[in-house]
Protein backbone atom coordinates (compact mmCIF):
# COMPACT_ATOMS: atom_id res chain seq x y z
CA UNK A 1 0.00 0.00 0.00
CA UNK A 2 1.00 3.51 -1.01
CA UNK A 3 1.40 5.57 2.44
CA UNK A 4 -0.43 8.53 2.32
CA UNK A 5 0.22 11.91 5.25
CA UNK A 6 -2.56 14.91 5.36
CA UNK A 7 -2.02 18.03 7.11
CA UNK A 8 -3.89 18.64 10.32
CA UNK A 9 -4.77 21.97 10.07
CA UNK A 10 -5.83 21.35 6.35
CA UNK A 11 -8.04 18.04 7.36
CA UNK A 12 -9.30 20.17 10.60
CA UNK A 13 -10.91 22.79 7.78
CA UNK A 14 -12.99 20.84 6.24
CA UNK A 15 -16.29 20.60 8.41
CA UNK A 16 -17.34 17.64 6.41
CA UNK A 17 -14.09 15.90 6.95
CA UNK A 18 -14.11 16.72 10.50
CA UNK A 19 -17.34 15.10 10.91
CA UNK A 20 -16.27 11.88 9.05
CA UNK A 21 -13.14 11.34 11.67
CA UNK A 22 -15.84 11.92 14.23
CA UNK A 23 -18.32 9.51 13.33
CA UNK A 24 -15.44 6.77 12.97
CA UNK A 25 -14.39 7.49 16.53
CA UNK A 26 -11.29 8.99 14.64
CA UNK A 27 -8.70 12.07 15.66
CA UNK A 28 -5.75 13.21 13.90
CA UNK A 29 -4.50 11.23 10.77
CA UNK A 30 -4.65 9.76 7.53
CA UNK A 31 -8.44 10.32 6.17
CA UNK A 32 -10.73 7.20 5.95
CA UNK A 33 -10.41 6.41 1.84
CA UNK A 34 -12.15 4.10 0.04
CA UNK A 35 -10.08 0.80 -1.96
CA UNK A 36 -7.42 -1.81 -1.65
CA UNK A 37 -7.27 -5.18 0.03
CA UNK A 38 -7.07 -6.02 3.82
CA UNK A 39 -5.12 -8.94 4.41
CA UNK A 40 -5.00 -10.94 7.94
CA UNK A 41 -3.15 -14.03 8.89
CA UNK A 42 -5.27 -15.68 11.94
CA UNK A 43 -5.65 -18.28 14.38
CA UNK A 44 -8.30 -20.88 15.88
CA UNK A 45 -9.87 -21.94 12.28
CA UNK A 46 -11.02 -25.78 11.88
CA UNK A 47 -11.83 -27.62 8.76
CA UNK A 48 -15.10 -28.31 11.06
CA UNK A 49 -16.29 -24.81 11.17
CA UNK A 50 -19.20 -23.47 9.20
CA UNK A 51 -21.24 -20.53 10.08
CA UNK A 52 -23.16 -22.08 13.05
CA UNK A 53 -19.81 -23.45 14.42
CA UNK A 54 -16.43 -22.66 15.32
CA UNK A 55 -15.47 -20.39 18.01
CA UNK A 56 -11.99 -19.60 17.20
CA UNK A 57 -10.42 -15.97 16.07
CA UNK A 58 -10.75 -16.80 12.73
CA UNK A 59 -14.60 -17.45 12.44
CA UNK A 60 -15.18 -14.57 15.40
CA UNK A 61 -13.88 -12.21 12.92
CA UNK A 62 -15.55 -13.82 9.69
CA UNK A 63 -18.65 -13.45 11.75
CA UNK A 64 -18.80 -9.93 13.11
CA UNK A 65 -16.35 -8.28 11.40
CA UNK A 66 -16.94 -9.02 7.70
CA UNK A 67 -20.79 -11.32 7.50
CA UNK A 68 -23.20 -10.75 9.85
CA UNK A 69 -24.23 -7.83 12.25
CA UNK A 70 -25.69 -7.68 16.05
CA UNK A 71 -28.63 -5.59 17.57
CA UNK A 72 -25.79 -3.14 18.89
CA UNK A 73 -21.81 -2.54 18.56
CA UNK A 74 -19.53 -1.00 21.10
CA UNK A 75 -17.59 1.54 18.95
CA UNK A 76 -14.20 2.37 18.44
CA UNK A 77 -14.23 4.93 21.43
CA UNK A 78 -15.76 2.43 23.67
CA UNK A 79 -19.27 4.09 23.27
CA UNK A 80 -22.35 1.54 23.07
CA UNK A 81 -24.45 2.52 19.45
CA UNK A 82 -26.96 0.77 17.64
CA UNK A 83 -26.35 -1.74 14.95
CA UNK A 84 -29.54 -3.10 13.30
CA UNK A 85 -31.36 -1.56 16.65
CA UNK A 86 -31.61 2.37 16.71
CA UNK A 87 -32.77 2.54 19.94
CA UNK A 88 -34.19 0.51 22.91
CA UNK A 89 -36.15 0.29 26.25
CA UNK A 90 -36.48 -1.74 29.42
CA UNK A 91 -38.54 -2.11 32.35
CA UNK A 92 -37.06 -0.31 35.84
CA UNK A 93 -35.59 -3.60 36.93
CA UNK A 94 -34.38 -4.61 33.22
CA UNK A 95 -35.60 -7.77 32.29
CA UNK A 96 -37.98 -6.94 29.79
CA UNK A 97 -36.07 -4.89 26.49
CA UNK A 98 -37.44 -3.88 23.51
CA UNK A 99 -35.49 -2.92 20.68
CA UNK A 100 -36.35 -0.40 17.84
CA UNK A 101 -35.29 -2.53 14.38
CA UNK A 102 -33.25 -0.20 11.62
CA UNK A 103 -35.42 -0.15 8.86
CA UNK A 104 -34.62 -0.37 4.88
CA UNK A 105 -31.39 -3.54 5.96
CA UNK A 106 -31.34 -6.53 3.72
CA UNK A 107 -29.42 -9.83 3.62
CA UNK A 108 -26.72 -9.87 1.12
CA UNK A 109 -29.46 -12.53 -1.15
CA UNK A 110 -31.91 -9.38 -1.14
CA UNK A 111 -34.00 -10.24 1.63
CA UNK A 112 -35.48 -8.05 4.05
CA UNK A 113 -33.90 -7.63 7.47
CA UNK A 114 -37.01 -8.20 10.29
CA UNK A 115 -37.92 -8.84 13.50
CA UNK A 116 -38.37 -12.54 12.54
CA UNK A 117 -34.32 -12.59 12.23
CA UNK A 118 -33.67 -11.67 15.39
CA UNK A 119 -36.07 -13.95 17.11
CA UNK A 120 -34.80 -16.94 15.40
CA UNK A 121 -30.92 -15.55 15.64
CA UNK A 122 -31.65 -14.67 19.75
CA UNK A 123 -33.78 -17.37 20.90
CA UNK A 124 -31.25 -18.78 23.52
CA UNK A 125 -31.64 -15.33 25.68
CA UNK A 126 -35.16 -16.15 26.76
CA UNK A 127 -38.37 -15.26 25.23
CA UNK A 128 -37.70 -13.19 22.31
CA UNK A 129 -41.37 -12.30 20.23
CA UNK A 130 -41.70 -9.80 17.25
CA UNK A 131 -43.97 -6.91 18.55
CA UNK A 132 -44.01 -6.01 14.42
CA UNK A 133 -41.85 -6.46 11.75
CA UNK A 134 -39.62 -3.35 13.11
CA UNK A 135 -39.99 -4.25 16.74
CA UNK A 136 -38.95 -6.83 19.06
CA UNK A 137 -39.30 -7.70 23.01
CA UNK A 138 -37.15 -10.01 24.72
CA UNK A 139 -37.77 -11.07 27.92
CA UNK A 140 -35.12 -12.26 30.39
CA UNK A 141 -35.42 -14.79 33.04
CA UNK A 142 -33.38 -12.69 35.05
CA UNK A 143 -32.36 -9.21 35.35
CA UNK A 144 -29.71 -7.63 33.46
CA UNK A 145 -29.16 -4.04 32.50
CA UNK A 146 -25.94 -5.11 30.58
CA UNK A 147 -27.99 -6.47 28.02
CA UNK A 148 -27.50 -4.39 24.96
CA UNK A 149 -23.94 -4.47 26.11
CA UNK A 150 -24.35 -8.48 25.77
CA UNK A 151 -25.91 -8.09 22.55
CA UNK A 152 -23.10 -6.59 20.69
CA UNK A 153 -20.89 -9.81 21.04
CA UNK A 154 -20.31 -12.01 18.17
CA UNK A 155 -22.32 -15.06 20.01
CA UNK A 156 -25.50 -12.87 18.94
CA UNK A 157 -24.69 -11.71 15.87
CA UNK A 158 -28.47 -11.74 13.35
CA UNK A 159 -28.20 -14.67 10.93
CA UNK A 160 -31.26 -14.74 8.33
CA UNK A 161 -34.24 -16.56 9.20
CA UNK A 162 -34.46 -18.35 5.66
CA UNK A 163 -30.96 -19.35 5.56
CA UNK A 164 -29.54 -19.71 9.67
CA UNK A 165 -26.60 -22.32 8.20
CA UNK A 166 -25.14 -20.16 4.98
CA UNK A 167 -22.89 -16.89 5.33
CA UNK A 168 -25.58 -14.73 4.49
CA UNK A 169 -25.59 -11.30 6.65
CA UNK A 170 -26.24 -7.83 6.58
CA UNK A 171 -22.91 -6.67 7.12
CA UNK A 172 -20.66 -4.72 5.24
CA UNK A 173 -19.09 -7.61 3.54
CA UNK A 174 -20.64 -10.42 1.37
CA UNK A 175 -18.50 -13.50 0.54
CA UNK A 176 -17.01 -14.55 -2.41
CA UNK A 177 -14.99 -17.99 -1.38
CA UNK A 178 -14.69 -19.36 2.00
CA UNK A 179 -12.73 -22.69 2.45
CA UNK A 180 -13.33 -23.95 6.45
CA UNK A 181 -9.85 -24.23 8.05
CA UNK A 182 -8.24 -22.42 5.60
CA UNK A 183 -9.36 -19.01 3.47
CA UNK A 184 -12.13 -16.56 3.28
CA UNK A 185 -12.73 -13.83 0.78
CA UNK A 186 -15.10 -11.30 0.76
CA UNK A 187 -16.08 -8.14 -1.36
CA UNK A 188 -17.84 -5.30 0.13
CA UNK A 189 -20.93 -4.73 -0.61
CA UNK A 190 -22.30 -2.34 -2.83
CA UNK A 191 -24.37 0.28 -0.87
CA UNK A 192 -24.86 -0.38 3.12
CA UNK A 193 -25.99 1.89 5.91
CA UNK A 194 -22.97 2.64 6.99
CA UNK A 195 -21.45 3.67 4.19
CA UNK A 196 -19.42 6.73 4.55
CA UNK A 197 -18.42 5.14 8.02
CA UNK A 198 -16.91 1.62 7.68
CA UNK A 199 -15.97 -0.67 5.34
CA UNK A 200 -13.29 1.10 3.56
CA UNK A 201 -11.41 -1.99 2.03
CA UNK A 202 -12.87 -3.37 -1.33
CA UNK A 203 -11.82 -6.96 -0.59
CA UNK A 204 -10.80 -8.68 2.45
CA UNK A 205 -9.00 -12.28 2.79
CA UNK A 206 -8.57 -14.00 5.75
CA UNK A 207 -6.46 -16.38 6.19
CA UNK A 208 -5.52 -19.62 8.64
CA UNK A 209 -2.38 -20.23 9.91
CA UNK A 210 -2.31 -22.47 13.07
CA UNK A 211 2.01 -21.61 13.62
CA UNK A 212 2.73 -18.59 15.76
CA UNK A 213 5.79 -18.38 14.53
CA UNK A 214 4.66 -18.73 10.84
CA UNK A 215 2.07 -16.11 11.66
CA UNK A 216 5.14 -13.92 12.71
CA UNK A 217 6.70 -14.55 9.66
CA UNK A 218 4.00 -13.75 7.50
CA UNK A 219 4.01 -10.43 8.76
CA UNK A 220 7.48 -9.97 8.95
CA UNK A 221 7.95 -10.33 5.33
CA UNK A 222 4.18 -8.48 4.34
CA UNK A 223 2.49 -11.42 3.76
CA UNK A 224 -0.24 -10.01 5.50
CA UNK A 225 -1.15 -6.92 6.65
CA UNK A 226 -1.91 -8.10 10.47
CA UNK A 227 -1.40 -11.13 12.50
CA UNK A 228 -2.29 -12.23 16.04
CA UNK A 229 0.88 -13.46 17.55
CA UNK A 230 1.89 -14.61 20.76
CA UNK A 231 5.42 -13.34 20.67
CA UNK A 232 6.55 -10.04 19.22
CA UNK A 233 10.50 -10.31 19.70
CA UNK A 234 11.17 -11.52 15.75
CA UNK A 235 9.16 -8.23 14.78
CA UNK A 236 10.61 -5.80 17.54
CA UNK A 237 13.10 -4.07 15.04
CA UNK A 238 10.85 -3.66 12.09
CA UNK A 239 9.87 -0.19 12.54
CA UNK A 240 6.56 -0.29 9.54
CA UNK A 241 4.91 -2.84 11.78
CA UNK A 242 3.09 -2.20 15.02
CA UNK A 243 2.64 -4.61 18.46
CA UNK A 244 0.13 -4.50 20.64
CA UNK A 245 -2.31 -6.48 22.34
CA UNK A 246 -1.41 -9.68 21.29
CA UNK A 247 -1.54 -8.09 17.42
CA UNK A 248 0.89 -7.15 14.78
CA UNK A 249 -0.83 -4.58 12.16
CA UNK A 250 1.79 -3.09 9.05
CA UNK A 251 1.80 0.67 9.59
CA UNK A 252 0.32 0.84 6.09
CA UNK A 253 -2.70 -0.11 7.82
CA UNK A 254 -5.20 3.06 9.22
CA UNK A 255 -7.46 3.06 11.86
CA UNK A 256 -9.42 4.54 15.08
CA UNK A 257 -6.75 6.31 16.89
CA UNK A 258 -9.11 5.00 19.93
CA UNK A 259 -8.36 1.46 19.05
CA UNK A 260 -6.69 -0.61 21.59
CA UNK A 261 -9.86 -2.17 23.82
CA UNK A 262 -9.16 -5.57 22.49
CA UNK A 263 -7.49 -8.36 20.13
CA UNK A 264 -8.56 -6.36 16.38
CA UNK A 265 -10.24 -3.97 18.10
CA UNK A 266 -13.02 -6.33 19.23
CA UNK A 267 -13.36 -8.44 15.85
CA UNK A 268 -14.49 -5.41 13.85
CA UNK A 269 -11.29 -4.71 12.40
CA UNK A 270 -11.48 -4.82 8.43
CA UNK A 271 -14.87 -2.79 8.67
CA UNK A 272 -12.75 -0.07 10.97
CA UNK A 273 -9.27 -0.31 9.22
CA UNK A 274 -8.39 1.52 5.84
CA UNK A 275 -5.17 2.35 3.72
CA UNK A 276 -2.82 4.88 4.77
Amino acid sequence: MTLRRLDRRALFASGAAAALLAAAGVSAGPLPRRGGKLRLALSGAARSDDWLRGEGLFMQVARQGLVFETLTEVAADGTLRGELATGWTTSSEGRVWTFQLREGVAFHDGVPFTSADVVHSLADLGAVRALSPERVQITLDQPDTALPFTLARSAHVIRAAHAPQAGIGTGLYHLRHFAPGQQLLADRVLQHWKDGRAGWFDTVELVSIPSAPVRVQAIAEYLVDGADIDDARALRDLDDIAVWDGQAVARSVAMPSALGRGLFDDLRAPQRWWGA
